[in-house]
Parts: C-alpha cells; structure tokens; sequence
C-alpha cells in the first residue's frame, strides 16, 4: 500500500498538465484568442462523488444536486437473501452550489440514524493559460449527529457523545480525458470513543480514480488507509470499485464496497471487515441535479 501511495504522490508531482483544445477536452476553453485567457480543467469525474469520497468536481452555482444512495447486504449469502437485496442501508441528501468555490450539504443516513452537514470550498483549480495550475485543491469540512438510541439509556449521556467532525484536503489533477486521480489526507474526530485504545482522532489517507471507458461509462476505484492503531481492530480499511453511467440527466454509480455506511465519519472509521472477508455489498449512488437559479449547467463532457 505504501508503494501506491509513494507511486500516486509522483503522478501528481512529477506529471505534466495535458491540455487540450478539442471538442469533449479536458480543458474549459475561456476566451482562446485572449492571451490572457484562463483554460481551466472540467469533467475530471462524472459526478461530486468518486464512490464514498468526494470527487474533484463540485456542484455548480445555483444548481440542487438530489443524490439518493443505498450499499444492500453482504453477497456471500447467495439466493438465500438475494445475494443482499433483502437488506439495504439508504442515504439522501441535498448539495447546493453557491458560488464556483463554494457547495454545501445536508444529507440523512440510516446507518446509526444520522445527519450529517458539509461544506466544500476549491481554492485552487487546475488550469492552464494565463495561470498555470497543476493541481485541484478543495478543503471539506463536515458535521455528522447520530440520533439512534443510547445503548445504555441509564447511564449519564451527553449529546455531545453523538457528534463527529471530518476535515479533508482533496488534492487532484485530471492528466487527460481517460484518467484522473486524487489524494485525501482526512481528520476524523469522535467525541466519543468505545474504548481507551481508540483515539479521537483519526488520521487517514484516501486515494481515488476514475479511468473513462466511453463516451457515457467511467471505472472508478477508492481506497481509504487509516494509519496504524487508531481504530478498534474489527474496523477495516474501506475499498470500493464499480462504474458511472452517465445518461445526461441522471448518473447512476454502481458499484461494491466492505462499507455499508456512506457518512464520512462511518465508512472511514466503522468499515466493518476486509474486503472478500464476508463483506462485500452491491451498492448504488443516483444523482439528478436541479438549477435554482442562474445559467443552466452544461451536460457532461464526453
């Protein structure tokens, strides 16, 4: 795992930007024949959405991204339950596009009953032109309240002991129109520990991908390494892989993953067993956007 990361860090490094000016490029073409003019990076992923991880791209100003996310049972069972169908955790939620920096997000999980609350702001954004960028960078801060019952309700309990706080840098790069590639360093705080071996905070490393197949079709993969002796040791490194099939105003992310929660603060530090080990699910992200106000958004790039 150390020689991806090592490999992936030298991509971002050491990699020249690929520009180019065609129809269906990477590149937002703004004012070309203005030497001034800022070519910035666009399209790096289908949606704001790797699988679980947040992407590259985030939701355009005045636009109401409506995403509806379910992970099913374990497929080990076979026929018996559908090899996982009978049983499903969902989540909904609503990401709202301020400005071209700034979305944010309300979303409701049932695992543990929760709500969580994000806000993104891109402060740098790959480009080329009159300013040269490399890279992509957003900063993600989110809140997550679970609501579901004390487990011992005779004891003292404070609210508090509910919240968790997960602060990321999304550092990424689109290299041309078949791969792009991101980094994310994370902070999981939790109030509330099970045990003294536990720390509150946990840091960790995600890394995500997305290789396009076809005009409508994109493989997409994410890993999420929690560094050493931080977590409970039933808790698991999370790994998902599937596909993005984007049909213009919809796109649906199938996918499997060892995860059933899709909250930050869970999938990061509550992954339940390895990946193979009995934990596999089939797993789906729809998301249909919706323009408030303003311009309406482009359709995805080929």
């Amino acid at each position: 795992m150390k020689k991806i990361l090592l490999f992936a860090s030298i991509l971002f490094f050491c990699t020249p930007v690929i520009a180019q000016n065609t129809g269906g490029s990477m590149i937002d073409q703004i004012g070309t024949d203005d030497k001034n003019a800022i070519e910035y990076a666009k399209y790096s992923f289908k949606t704001d959405r790797v699988i679980n991880l947040h992407s590259l791209e985030t939701t355009a100003p005045g636009v109401m991204d409506f995403k509806i996310s379910h992970r099913f049972g374990v497929v080990d069972n076979n026929f018996y339950d559908l090899f996982g169908l009978d049983n499903a955790t969902q989540r909904f939620g609503f990401d709202f596009g301020l400005t071209d920096q700034i979305s944010v997000g309300i979303n409701r999980n049932s695992v543990q009953k929760a709500f969580d609350g994000f806000v993104t702001y891109k402060f740098l954004r790959q480009s080329t032109g009159a300013r040269e960028m490399p890279i992509t960078a957003i900063l993600l801060s989110s809140i997550a309240v679970q609501t579901q019952t004390f487990a011992d309700p005779t004891r003292v309990n404070y609210f508090s002991s509910r919240l968790f706080y997960t602060n990321q840098i999304i550092i990424g790069r689109k290299f041309d129109n078949t791969f792009s590639l991101e980094l994310v360093p994370t902070l999981v705080h939790r109030n509330l520990v099970v045990t003294t071996s536990e720390k509150n905070n946990v840091f960790a490393l995600g890394i995500g991908g997305r290789v396009r197949l076809n005009k409508r079709l994109t493989f997409n993969a994410e890993y999420i390494y929690v560094l050493p002796n931080q977590l409970d040791p039933q808790y698991k490194n999370s790994l998902s892989i599937g596909l993005d099939i984007e049909t213009g105003g919809h796109v649906f992310q199938l996918h499997f993953t060892n995860s059933p929660s899709m909250s930050e603060y869970a999938f990061i530090t509550q992954t339940p067993a390895d990946w193979g080990a009995n934990a596999v699910r089939f797993g789906f992200n729809v998301s249909r956007v919706f323009t408030l106000w303003g311009k309406k958004p482009e359709k995805i790039s080929p």
